[in-house]
């Protein structure tokens, strides 16, 4: 061997070997809200990839392919959004999108993510373009689930049949605003009131004034975050003594400080493992409890709502890369398709080719804070 030829000997040797260790990597971004209103949820959401993708590391990867997370701080802002999701295609060549719970931001990002062929797996709900929505899978149990289980607690507890909307301007929110006015007439309660807010807002006591003047017994609040809080102290310092508030789907931060304000008048919509004694044995506390012990051991009594979320959908990606034996996005994408039954912490996952929202039963329950802990109401 020439002296030119060993030279170059060990630089052919690495240009075969490149190949073959960026095949042994899945890199899976995330577009997610650590800043902004969206980021009591969407920490969660990336922690709990996080956790997920340590656990199936530990065991090999998916299919032998080592997990690679890219997140990305959208900033709780849709143009921030775009402008992640474009960078983590361009730059980081992200193969799977594991993407937080800003609806906004999906949707804006959505049309250029599904004509490059990237499966979009979500914490929000789905996009709105046939397009786009054969890419994107939902594992946000559906707006209706919230609002049927809030006002289902009204008809069940109490006389209270006139209630007022509090809703915030994201797509989820107005999607859950429509559905409340259908919701309410097939179960007999009457929207007296419909008020909007925005996240950032300190105060909302004229629009809480409004939706009791007009002789709401209760509040349906729509939106996630610190604003809950707000419409709790707001309800207390107007003296409306008998005002409900029942809120969204949210971390239990928020949760825990409406609570201390406003005691049993202070009511949410929850999933398994926020209260978690309320599950039977069974596969889904065993689901549950195989999250949340691994979830403890790292962050203690911090909530698992949106964490336990991501842990699923990672789990659902394992399936679907390791029946494809391909990480193809084409590929992915079909056989996210054919995950039918699949027991995840928070609910039972059932996807087909004509669906793409997962949770296909109500996996909710109503909870109300007492002595500092989240318990269900029953």
């Amino acid at each position: 061997m020439t002296f030119r030829s060993s030279l170059f000997a060990p630089l052919i040797a690495a240009a075969f070997c490149a190949p073959a260790q960026a095949e042994d990597v899945l890199k899976i971004g995330a577009s997610v809200g650590l800043s902004g209103y969206a980021a009591s949820t969407d920490r969660g959401w990336r922690d709990g990839l996080d956790l997920a993708a340590d656990y199936l590391n530990a065991k090999g990867g998916i299919d032998g392919h080592k997990i690679e997370l890219v997140v990305e701080d959208n900033k709780s802002d849709p143009q921030e959004a775009v402008i992640v999701y474009r960078k983590m295609m361009a730059s980081d060549n992200v193969q799977i999108f594991a993407s937080g719970c800003v609806s906004a931001g999906n949707f804006a990002a959505a049309p250029f993510v599904a004509k490059a062929g990237i499966p979009m797996v979500l914490c929000s709900i789905l996009p709105k373009g046939a397009a786009e929505q054969k890419w994107a899978f939902s594992f946000l149990p559906p707006p209706r689930y919230e609002i049927q289980t809030r006002m289902q607690y009204l008809l069940d507890h109490g006389d209270v049949r006139k209630i007022g909307i509090l809703s915030d301007p994201t797509p989820y929110a107005m999607i859950m605003t429509k559905l409340a006015t259908d919701v309410a007439k097939e179960l007999g309660i009457e929207i007296v009131a419909s008020e909007t807010y925005k996240q950032d807002d300190a105060d909302m006591s004229v629009q809480i004034g409004r939706i009791n003047a007009a002789g709401a017994g209760a509040i349906i609040k729509i939106g996630i975050g610190g604003s809950t809080v707000t419409v709790a102290k707001n309800i207390q310092q107007l003296g409306l003594d008998k005002m409900l508030l029942l809120a969204s789907l949210d971390d239990a931060a928020p949760f825990l400080q409406a609570g201390a304000v406003l005691g049993d008048r202070f009511l949410f919509v929850s999933p398994s493992v926020q209260i978690p004694d309320a599950v039977p044995a069974g596969p889904a506390h065993d689901a549950m409890e195989t999250f949340l012990t691994l979830w403890k051991a790292k962050y203690g009594d911090r909530d698992g709502n949106a964490a336990g979320r991501a842990w699923d959908a990672m789990m659902v990606i394992d399936k679907a890369v390791t029946a494809a034996h391909s990480t193809d996005g084409a590929a992915v994408r079909d056989a996210l398709e054919q995950v039918s039954d699949y027991q995840g912490a928070i609910a039972r996952y059932q996807f087909s080719a004509t669906q793409h929202v997962g949770i296909v039963q109500n996996p909710l329950m109503m909870g109300v804070v007492r002595d500092g802990q989240l318990v269900q109401v029953k």
